[in-house]
């Protein structure tokens, strides 16, 4: 084969069954071959009024600040939350899903101004954690294992690291 003719069928489509070169205005989109006057059997206009009662049963009638989800993975973690009076960006709960108490840890908030404390680790094994303050252990999102809060010792998450929506 000739150098100038292998450039030109290198330029060329080509059909890949037939080796024939394909004119690409001949090729069709998928959009092209769907036929959107027929209801797709996968929707359902009855699901948002079901998800909305599904919310309210697990709410119990309480009222909620937001719904909290996973910044990773878009997990639904708390349907029933308070927002902080002061920290827009912070949320309180006591019941929650998805999420996963990692107990074998422990955080302390740091020593200093209270403006200024920051929640820090802390071995478990080590006799000196007991009785310097309040207890918490981080939360973990169930699915990615994102840390998304902490846990206290009167059993309320505390979650910091979540995105909210409208409830």
């Amino acid at each position: 084969m000739e150098p100038e003719a292998s450039k030109e069928a290198e330029k060329q489509p080509m059909d890949a069954e037939a080796g024939d070169p394909a004119d690409p205005r001949d090729l069709v989109s998928s959009d092209d071959e769907i036929d959107y006057s027929v209801e797709p059997e996968f929707y359902d206009p009855a699901v948002d009024d079901v998800d909305e009662r599904w919310a309210h049963k697990q709410r119990k009638g309480r009222t909620s600040d937001a719904v909290l989800s996973c910044p990773a993975c878009f997990t639904t973690l708390c349907l029933d939350s308070q927002r902080h009076e002061k920290y827009v960006n912070q949320y309180r709960a006591m019941f929650v899903c998805n999420c996963k108490v990692k107990i074998n840890q422990i955080l302390r908030e740091g020593k200093g101004k209270r403006k200024n404390r920051k929640v820090t680790a802390v071995d478990s094994t080590t006799p000196e954690v007991e009785n310097k303050g309040p207890v918490y252990h981080p939360v973990c999102c169930e699915i990615c294992s994102t840390e998304v809060g902490v846990f206290d010792e009167d059993e309320v998450y505390h979650f910091f690291n979540v995105i909210p929506s409208n409830s």
